[in-house]
């Protein structure tokens, strides 16, 4: 039996999901999924987090009772299961209960004023309205929704038996029968007009919904007599649609569109349309707006979620809807494909996915740096050893070299490779750079600020080279390891092969023990393996993973503890030489591609496919 792995902090934000940003009333914390993780953040302090693990695969939608007391989230999971929704007690923070009912995925979550109902609907799978009571967590009743796809329900502010829904072609009202205990729906009358609903937003005397569209316009329907009473902002539709709504304790509406338009409306006073007050951009399509009641000195403020996985801060004065922004946090919004730390140094560290490469300070989580090359991937990243530059490999298949402090590019190697570049290392000396490439070659190269020579190109390989490491501090030996089955111990002086081990796998990453009497590889086999490196034999293989293929292997300076991590999500910290398993760490909601020990063994990191970041805390082997 394993223990648990502390999680410190995390790096990252689902900004794909709808609604997926939090703002609690307590006006000193946010809320966010980040894959199968809830972190709970005190505004202005990366450093003060918490998490709710409970899910088994991605949230996909999240919900906070009025008082804050309670939140509620769902999941999707694979065809054919149920999928859960826990409710939260956030003030101790405790899983209060977990229920299951809708099929593959929940859809959308709303608390009722007084706290008592939670309604919840489901996905495409599914398409049902079920309504829940908090204390219990069990079904109080349920319903069909519309022949057509729902994407969005929301309680009355002021009723707890009366709640909208709203899809595509369809916008429902309806109450529910507590004597009879059904729901009963209630169309609303849109006349001629036809609309796929993505947003919905409720006015606190539950006078009116305001409904964003995919049209690109909101509109404003009376819920009293369900009929449609206004729209806006006139002929100037929001490009690519509305994606969320929210109202300002202004009265203003804010709409968030899915070119990152956050266009500011105001009322109108008689029959006329909604007036566009200001508008701003952001990079990305808008997926959440928070708003915060508090007014101060005549301003408020309101948060943007991004599917780029940004989080922005606007304040609006209450009178004119001017805004300020400013971007607070920001992060990977795809896959992570590779992690550095530079040699001996464990205050910051890199890791560089589609088209950027960045730069963190390890304690707060920080971004220092940000280096971007437009439609390219960064498939790997390394630093040299006297720290005076990162060297990059990309899918062009160039290496390109830059300054650790500016992002200025020192340096490119194009057509490096015939294909991409998929792994790279420095020597010691920093004087030369080893790449491996998609195609096979594994070169080395004599670099400089001013020139970069090919010493030697070496092709045994027959699959993709998915990992280069050099032998210690020494710069006569390198071994590397390809898809092809094979690894292969190099010598740098006469660049021939030395050693080769081979196996029945895809071998994803190779590493020498620090005394450098053996090496340790892992792959699609699921196996870590230990290797004798003088007569390349195996001599130990330890089964890693049940499930899944495992990407990443790293050992710590002292040769004690072996990290882990692949496409079963989780880290798992090794004892070295007894092969057992004594920690193991969940968070991540996909695949790990990556996971590094820091230098000073302080730390563990590991980046995903789903673009997080998470630092955990080393552990102590028990003796």
């Amino acid at each position: 039996m394993s223990s648990e792995l502390k999680l410190r902090s995390v790096v990252g934000f689902g900004g794909s999901i709808n609604n997926g940003l939090i703002h609690h009333p307590d006006n000193k914390t946010l809320l966010y999924p980040l894959g199968s993780t809830i972190v709970i953040r005190e505004m202005g302090n990366n450093k003060n987090q918490e998490f709710l693990q409970g899910h088994s695969d991605e949230i996909s939608c999240l919900a906070l009772s009025k008082s804050g007391k309670y939140l509620a989230t769902g999941q999707v999971t694979y065809m054919g299961f149920t999928a859960d929704i826990i409710i939260w007690d956030l003030e101790n923070r405790k899983l209060l209960h977990r229920m299951s009912l809708h099929k593959v995925k929940v859809q959308a979550l709303s608390f009722s004023c007084d706290e008592q109902y939670l309604a919840s609907l489901g996905g495409h799978d599914d398409n049902s309205l079920v309504l829940w009571d908090v204390a219990s967590g069990t079904a109080v009743c349920g319903s069909p929704t519309d022949s057509n796809f729902t994407q969005t329900v929301k309680f009355y502010n002021n009723s707890n038996n009366m709640l909208v829904t709203a899809g595509s072609y369809n916008l429902h009202v309806w109450d529910y029968d507590k004597f009879n205990n059904k729901l009963k729906p209630h169309d609303v009358q849109l006349g001629q007009m036809q609309r796929v609903f993505s947003a919905l937003s409720i006015d606190d005397e539950d006078e009116f919904v305001y409904c964003g569209t995919q049209t690109g316009d909101v509109l404003q329907v009376s819920l009293s007599s369900r009929l449609f009473k206004s729209s806006g902002p006139g002929k100037n539709y929001i490009p690519q649609g509305v994606s969320c709504t929210a109202l300002a304790p202004s009265g203003h509406i804010i709409v968030g569109g899915g070119d990152g338009t956050v266009t500011i409306l105001d009322k109108p006073a008689g029959e006329g349309r909604l007036q566009v007050l200001s508008a701003y951009n952001v990079s990305g399509k808008i997926t959440s707006i928070e708003v915060s009641q508090k007014i101060t000195k005549g301003t408020y403020s309101f948060y943007i979620g991004t599917d780029n996985c940004d989080i922005h801060q606007f304040r609006s004065n209450c009178s004119t809807g001017v805004c300020k922004q400013e971007l607070i946090q920001s992060s990977h919004c795809d896959k992570v494909n590779c992690l550095a730390f530079p040699v001996h140094y464990s205050g910051a560290f890199a890791t560089c996915s589609k088209e950027d490469i960045r730069v963190w300070h390890l304690d707060s989580c920080r971004e220092l740096l940000r280096i971007k090359v437009p439609n390219l991937e960064c498939n790997c990243i390394a630093f040299t050893a006297d720290g005076s530059s990162i060297v990059s490999g990309w899918s062009d298949g160039a290496i390109r070299g830059f300054a650790p402090q500016t992002g200025k590019i020192l340096f490119t190697i194009n057509d490096a490779h015939l294909k991409a570049v998929t792994a790279i290392v420095s020597t010691s000396d920093s004087r030369y750079i080893i790449s491996g490439g998609e195609e096979g070659c594994v070169r080395v190269w004599e670099v400089s600020n001013d020139s970069q020579v090919m010493v030697a190109s070496i092709k045994e390989h027959k699959g993709a080279v998915n990992s280069i490491k050099m032998k210690g501090s020494s710069d006569d030996e390198c071994v590397s390891a390809s898809s092809d089955g094979s690894c292969i111990i190099w010598d740098l002086t006469s660049f021939k092969r030395k050693t080769s081990l081979f196996a029945n796998t895809f071998f994803t990453e190779v590493l020498y023990h620090p005394d450098e009497s053996q090496l340790v590889t892992t792959g699609t086999d699921r196996k870590i393996t230990y290797w004798d490196a003088f007569e390349g034999q195996a001599i130990r293989i330890l089964d890693a993973s049940e499930t899944a293929q495992m990407n990443s292997l790293d050992i710590d300076s002292d040769g004690e503890i072996l990290v882990s991590g692949g496409g079963d999500k989780t880290v798992k910290v090794w004892g070295y030489d007894e092969g057992h398993c004594y920690f193991t760490g969940h968070g991540h909601s996909s695949s790990i591609s990556q996971v590094v020990v820091s230098p000073d063994r302080s730390s563990i990191v590991s980046v995903g496919y789903e673009g997080a970041v998470l630092v955990w805390d080393f552990p102590e082997i028990p003796k």
